[in-house]
């Protein structure tokens, strides 16, 4: 064999752009948009970074490219195909959600992006993903007014979003059921988000928000400050400097006679929101009469304390990344516990669940309370407590009525 039969030619896949960008979509929605650099990706790929940089300019270019295709894959799948004219509304909404769950489903990897990390996104870009999902909001919101007219336009869209939520929920966790029940468990309980009855908005029996914590608190301070902080920008774009500014403390030296970084300051956080959740577990069953009573307690203790600390609910979901790892692992068992009681009280409510389908219930409930709060925040003439305490009854119980029918 000659020297010419012996050379390997290494051709360029003609799908190589393709490739990066589902490579780097899956390190995005594994590891967060700041977790992750263009030598990862090309590490993944197998490639050199100078040939990744030949098919995109920059780590940024392939983040936009993944967000913006999600919007515009909701859209798409949210609009009812030109075959289902002759169906009944309910039929016609069916069919939409078959194809929004099977996309989901199709990009369980990556749907949590546009749920946490869309605030990364420059100005013009953000808008143009805002844009989407009003679009798709629109369409969906028309879709149930049609089975609902009884309802108003405000009325369409909590439920919506909700339904929205409910099915992109599965972006937030790894809990395993084949794709057939748990796409069909998602599609009964958007249709009871749909067709449940809900408190009409009006004067709200809410708890007020928490008051402006004094000065002299100053560990309490900064921890609500960096809370506040890290929702608005996103942990990576904070400084110390900036939390001590936020506190009123004249350097940031400062805050390091109360926390040893920035990164303790985020694990206390996480810390208080997991005690808050799992703290309320033991009370509520043992003052109970049995596991739905228990169950509705918590559901309300859940959405009383989201609505008292919104930006704290959030960073909760959104920041985990940014963690240590060895912080990570203690919350990761907290989270597990806390799961795993509300799944074991769901079950003993609906026996016809597994488990499998209830973890999968008790963690749409937990994110349908956290993206209520995104999209219409304290606005109480549209999503007062009350009707997302029943959403999130509905998103547990299903069909079957709660305490508050």
């Amino acid at each position: 064999m000659n020297v010419e039969e012996q050379r390997v030619i290494r051709r360029r896949p003609k799908n190589r752009r393709a490739q990066i960008a589902a490579t780097s979509a899956a390190a995005f929605g594994s590891l967060g948009y700041h977790g992750v650099s263009m030598e990862d990706i090309a590490a993944r790929l197998g490639i050199s970074s100078a040939a990744l940089y030949r098919h995109y300019p920059s780590k940024y270019a392939l983040f936009r490219e993944e967000l913006l295709r999600l919007g515009q894959l909701t859209v798409d799948s949210v609009t009812p195909p030109p075959d289902t004219g002759e169906l009944t509304p309910l039929e016609r909404l069916s069919v939409v959600l078959d194809r929004v769950i099977a996309e989901t489903v199709g990009n369980r990897a990556t749907v949590t992006l546009v749920r946490w990390e869309q605030r990364y996104l420059d100005e013009t870009d953000h808008r143009t993903l805002a844009e989407q999902f009003a679009a798709a909001l629109s369409t969906l919101r028309g879709l149930i007014a049609d089975i609902r007219p009884d309802l108003d336009d405000a009325d369409c869209a909590v439920r919506a979003v909700a339904v929205f939520s409910v099915v992109s929920s599965i972006g937030d966790h790894h809990a395993a059921l084949p794709v057939k029940p748990l796409s069909a468990l998602l599609h009964s309980t958007a249709l009871s988000l749909v067709t449940a009855e809900l408190p009409p908005p009006g004067i709200t029996t809410s708890a007020p928000r928490a008051t402006e914590i004094p000065q002299s608190f100053k560990h309490e301070l900064l921890l609500k400050k960096a809370v506040e902080l890290f929702h608005q920008r996103g942990y990576p774009n904070v400084s110390v400097e900036d939390i001590a500014s936020a506190a009123d403390l004249s350097a940031a030296s400062a805050v390091y006679r109360y926390y040893r970084s920035k990164g303790d300051l985020l694990a206390a956080a996480f810390r208080r929101a997991a005690d808050r959740v799992s703290g309320a577990i033991g009370p509520a069953v043992a003052s109970s009469a049995g596991p739905a009573e228990a169950l509705t307690k918590l559901v309300d203790l859940y959405v009383a304390g989201s609505f008292a600390e919104r930006e704290l609910t959030f960073v909760y979901y959104a920041e985990f990344g940014h963690v240590s790892a060895e912080e990570r692992t203690m919350l990761r068992n907290v989270q597990r516990l806390i799961v795993a009681e509300w799944v074991r009280l769901l079950v003993a409510v609906r026996p016809e669940l597994s488990d499998g389908e209830a973890r999968i219930l008790v963690h749409a409930g937990f994110g349908l309370v956290v993206d209520l709060g995104r999209v219409f925040g304290d606005d109480q003439r549209v999503c007062p407590q009350e009707r997302v305490i029943r959403l999130m009854e509905v998103t547990l119980f299903g069909a079957v009525p709660g305490r508050r029918a």
